[in-house]
């Protein structure tokens, strides 16, 4: 989809024509996990607590920007079940009013312990990071063990009573491009959706267009084994391709970032733990609204500086080579 410029404005509506009804909220910078596209293989510098926004902050914000039209919100980190609390945050910005669904991003190795109470609170879409089945490279790839645990999250959460679980795999050749099978195979008698996701390239996390593996050839790969795979119908505003293997009961989707983005339908934006609003994932445009909150601000001109952010949104990202070179945040100093 191409975005068209627009002639008209409207709150959270950029130059395109693009209104933004989806916030996304970094917690917090830290993770139990140091995978390696997400993490720099030396570490980050985290920042000092008071950097980070309060819950009192996030959800002023998150209040405005529902107020402006944000009807979604997801959690995300680092490790969003770090952060101490997370379940009465959770229950604050589902209670927002305008909020109709509140998500979040997790690596499932602590889902066990605040999966009941996230849902009292009114979590209704959970998302696992899962790169891997098997054990040994669970522990290359994210540096630490876990798996069983991942897996079981995984499957407390099917129980649940949620609206969706989706488990998210990050695709690079070489390191598990051969499990695309069966992850699908995962989704033969489970109702999740395993979405597959092109790596990106991101601040220290050594990219490379060798470990690219593009959209078709990952379909490729599925209907030589799954032949009656096909495509559904997807919302205009969705990240993922979705697609349908015959007597399954889960469904894969494809987030095509780098082979065929879809930046034309983005409704998203970015809050990250540090307080900065960031329009666009790999856009180096940010504003902090910590530091207009912290000096005062009002709504009225918090308001003004999330205007002229989305004002500033360009109608796509760089492209693939052009991202690989430039400066942009590591992974984890952004959010999930």
């Amino acid at each position: 989809m191409t975005a068209v410029p627009s002639s008209g404005s409207s709150a959270l509506t950029d130059t395109f024509g693009r209104r933004h009804t989806y916030l996304r909220i970094s917690l917090t910078e830290r993770c139990n996990l140091r995978c390696t596209y997400c993490m720099p293989a030396d570490g980050v510098d985290l920042l000092p607590r008071h950097h980070l926004l309060s819950f009192e902050e996030i959800i002023r914000l998150s209040r405005l920007f529902a107020a402006l039209g944000v009807s979604k919100i997801r959690l995300t980190g680092g490790e969003p079940l770090v952060r101490k609390d997370v379940s009465a945050l959770a229950a604050a910005l589902a209670r927002l009013p305008g909020i109709e669904t509140l998500a979040m991003t997790t690596n499932g190795l602590l889902l066990d312990r605040h999966l009941d109470l996230l849902c009292a609170a009114g979590l209704r879409i959970v998302n696992i990071s899962l790169d891997t089945l098997r054990a040994d490279r669970f522990l290359t790839i994210t540096r630490r063990s876990g798996l069983e645990q991942v897996i079981r999250s995984v499957d407390l959460a099917l129980n649940a009573g949620l609206d969706a679980v989706k488990m998210n795999c990050v695709v690079m050749r070489g390191v598990n491009d051969d499990e695309l099978v069966d992850f699908a195979r995962f989704a033969a008698d489970r109702d999740i959706e395993i979405r597959f996701i092109e790596y990106m390239p991101f601040g220290g996390n050594g990219w490379q267009n060798k470990t690219f593996v593009p959209y078709p050839e990952m379909i490729r790969v599925l209907q030589e084994a799954f032949p009656g795979m096909h495509p559904t119908s997807d919302d205009p505003h969705a990240t993922a391709k979705t697609w349908r293997i015959p007597g399954f009961t889960g469904e894969l989707g494809f987030i095509t970032s780098m082979s065929e983005h879809f930046c034309g339908g983005c409704n998203r934006i970015r809050l990250m733990a540090d307080g900065n609003l960031k329009v666009c994932l790999f856009g180096r445009g940010e504003v902090s609204l910590r530091d207009a909150m912290r000096d005062g601000a009002s709504d009225d001109e918090l308001t003004a500086l999330i205007d002229a952010a989305i004002n500033g949104k360009k109608a796509s990202h760089a492209g693939m080579e052009a991202l690989a070179i430039q400066d942009n945040r590591p992974m984890i100093r952004i959010g999930g």
